[in-house]
């Protein structure tokens, strides 16, 4: 069975990739950065999209 990791609020998705949290507000509004997922009004980030996706920008 698969464990599932507790999803990335909007800090610690920043911290994690080393941006302003303005900086991911702006990637979900162009749709440029890793998938965000709305969890009634807060954002949040599955972490292994975040990583797949920092793998994906090389």
């Amino acid at each position: 069975m698969k464990t599932l990791e507790r999803l990335w609020t909007l800090e610690e998705t920043s911290a994690y990739l080393g941006v302003p949290v303005k900086t991911l507000y702006q990637w979900r509004y162009l749709r440029t950065g890793p998938p965000s997922h709305r969890v009634g009004r807060h954002v949040r980030y599955e972490p292994t999209e975040v990583r797949a996706w920092v793998l994906e920008q090389d």
